[in-house]
């Protein structure tokens, strides 16, 4: 992205786009006293994170023990309650599904690609589906203090290891088809990235016709396989991503709000949420809609704007539709493909 003398301006910003992931799979209900179990609980607490400024809705389900659910059924009663009860959110369906181990299992997994592939049939459809791109470690846990996890489930040893030894399968095989299904069905992929290479590998799959929609994406910094906490890693990768993309920034527990207030301050969006941080201040806890309500504060002392959901889906370009590679190149800001007999350097359009 490039970065003009005024860019810094919140006049010259977009408006802010805050996702909230306020379902976190990882955890057991008496984690925190702000995880939702019941359906209507669940439903409510979509109700509140819209209310307090939030405009997109990271979904996973949980059964009626408070477990992580990977039952699509309950994936759909989830969204069509969701679009009643909050019709103007952006609702964002994690790719994982779940990856809680199962009740006294010691393996934390992503479920297999024909199950996940599943996620473009749901019905209603939702308005975006999460999709990790080669496989990676996810050890959740390198990154986390004894602060971090202090009352949780995640004290236990052999959570601790099932998150631990956590793999991200996400090789071509997977994102290829799935890529096809989500967008023959009318879905955004939202891409999560964990490192410039990642990126890259997202970028041949444009330079080759394969995927041609918009550019969507998270910068992941939550450690163990995805990008770290380094501030400079977090600019390179901001500066490597091309101006017509949408970046969000994710990171883990108290790192949320000091990474996410850097995001706000260069133009770029923010993620916050259970799912990722249960704190504030060292050794207090901050619930989802407190964390929204934070970003919120933070975006008006910068005299950012925070976008409604109608301005926040302009944002994401769903009614963008590029007619092919060197259009989705253009558009989304890459250099043009390398014609025959072409030297040098490419230049932008």
């Amino acid at each position: 992205m490039h970065y003009l003398d005024d860019s810094l301006l919140p006049e010259n910003q977009e408006k802010l786009v805050i996702q909230v992931a306020p379902y976190g799979p990882e955890f057991l209900p008496g984690d925190s006293d702000d995880i939702p179990v019941t359906m209507d609980e669940q439903i409510q607490k979509a109700v509140d994170c819209y209310n307090a400024g939030a405009q997109v809705l990271h979904v996973h389900v949980r059964e009626a023990d408070g477990r992580g659910s990977k039952r699509f059924e309950l994936f759909n009663e989830m969204l069509g309650r969701l679009r009643e009860a909050v019709p103007e959110m952006i609702l964002q369906v994690g790719g994982s599904i779940s990856f809680a181990p199962p009740e006294g299992g010691d393996q934390a997994k992503w479920l297999d690609y024909d199950t996940r592939h599943m996620l473009a049939e749901l019905d209603p459809k939702p308005d975006q589906v999460t999709i990790a791109i080669n496989t990676s470690q996810m050890n959740v846990m390198e990154l986390l203090t004894d602060d971090d996890i202090a009352g949780t489930s995640l004290q236990n040893p052999v959570l601790q290891k099932a998150y631990r030894d956590m793999v991200v399968e996400a090789g071509p095989e997977f994102y290829l088809e799935h890529l096809r299904r989500l967008t023959a069905a009318g879905i955004q992929p939202h891409f999560m990235l964990g490192s410039v290479h990642q990126l890259e590998t997202v970028e041949r799959l444009i330079r080759k016709g394969l995927y041609t929609g918009p550019l969507v994406l998270n910068y992941v910094a939550i450690g163990g396989g995805a990008a770290g906490l380094h501030p400079a890693d977090l600019l390179e990768f901001i500066r490597r991503t091309p101006d017509g993309a949408v970046l969000t920034i994710e990171t883990i527990m108290r790192n949320v709000t000091p990474m996410c207030t850097i995001a706000i301050a260069l133009g770029q969006h923010v993620r916050v949420g259970i799912e990722d941080n249960l704190w504030g201040r060292k050794g207090e806890r901050r619930t989802s809609v407190e964390q929204i309500e934070q970003m919120v504060r933070i975006a008006d002392e910068l005299g950012r704007g925070v976008a409604s959901c109608k301005e926040a889906r302009d944002i994401y370009l769903f009614d963008e539709v590029y007619s092919g590679t060197d259009d989705a190149l253009a558009k989304i800001g890459f250099a043009p493909n390398r014609q025959p007999g072409q030297v040098g350097f490419l230049h932008h359009a």
